[in-house]
């Protein structure tokens, strides 16, 4: 019997956010507002989201002693279990994350404790669905998804190669339009033979941003559209994303009313500031 519904192998991060008038490129430097430390990392994120819409969820990952504790208060508020959250000597991760005044970010990751992640076997074979993600190393990427027994979600961010033995254990893939193309090795291509080519035993949902998403499956592809919101800050939106397709996929729904589900919580996500803080509850969703 599994112990969990949702287990997620990933990154902790403090996050440091600055508003700026749009992102910096080489060479600039930029006046921007006031910044602001929050939690964050992909896998934090994903973990206080699906946690946020109710699921029994577990975290697997790292911090160090400097603002290990503050991040792993902040998990205990949802609710999430720790035990396979394991202090290391190494410093706490921390991402800068820079918003433009659309609500694009550009974020800089510093691992720190996220590259000595160790997989709970034990843990991960207990959930009825797996988030990963590529903030951690690969090879932890790669075990947890070859001890899973459940439905298995690998966001390949931030792009790294993928190998086809981690590919065929991923039940459903969710990249990004220029994450797709890495992982096909190409510049550009038809999105959907691309999905359709990698290689997974599940579908693709390719995220698109304001464009919505692209739901590729064998036999057909689905487009779902974005909702109009006023984007304040996009940081954690595709976090959100993956645990709301999780949380759906496992409630029963098919890839394409999950994603549906997801764009609705994505959307929400976006109205408002920070990564974790943004994160709404299923109370908020009306569902």
């Amino acid at each position: 019997m599994n112990n969990f519904d949702i287990v997620v192998v990933g990154s902790l991060n403090i996050d440091v956010t600055v508003d700026v008038p749009q992102a910096p490129s080489a060479g600039q430097t930029l006046l921007g507002g006031d910044s602001r430390r929050s939690g964050g990392g992909k896998g934090g994120n994903q973990a206080v989201a699906a946690a946020r819409l109710g699921r029994r969820t577990a975290m697997v990952g790292a911090v160090g002693a400097e603002d290990g504790e503050f991040l792993l208060n902040l998990l205990r508020e949802e609710k999430i279990d720790l035990s396979g959250v394991r202090p290391v000597s190494a410093p706490t991760g921390q991402a800068f994350v820079f918003v433009d005044t659309e609500g694009d970010s550009t974020i800089v990751v510093s691992p720190g404790a996220n590259d000595h992640v160790e997989v709970d076997r034990e843990l991960v074979a207990s959930a009825r669905a797996v988030l990963l993600q590529q903030e951690v190393p690969a090879a932890v990427i790669e075990e947890a998804a070859a001890v899973a027994d459940g439905f298995v979600v690998l966001n390949p961010a931030p792009a790294r190669p993928v190998p086809a033995s981690l590919l065929a254990n991923v039940d459903l893939l969710v990249p990004n339009r220029g994450e797709l193309l890495g992982l096909a090795g190409v510049d550009r291509g038809d999105l959907v033979q691309l999905a359709q080519g990698l290689g997974t035993r599940g579908p693709v949902v390719v995220t698109l941003g304001a464009q919505g998403s692209l739901v590729v499956e064998a036999e057909r592809s689905t487009r779902v559209p974005a909702e109009q919101v006023k984007a304040v800050d996009a940081t954690a939106a595709g976090d959100s994303f993956c645990a709301a397709l999780a949380d759906a996929i496992l409630d029963g729904a098919d890839v394409v009313e999950a994603a549906r589900w997801a764009t609705r919580v994505a959307a929400v996500t976006v109205t408002r500031p920070g990564a974790m803080a943004s994160l709404p509850t299923r109370a908020e969703l009306g569902s």
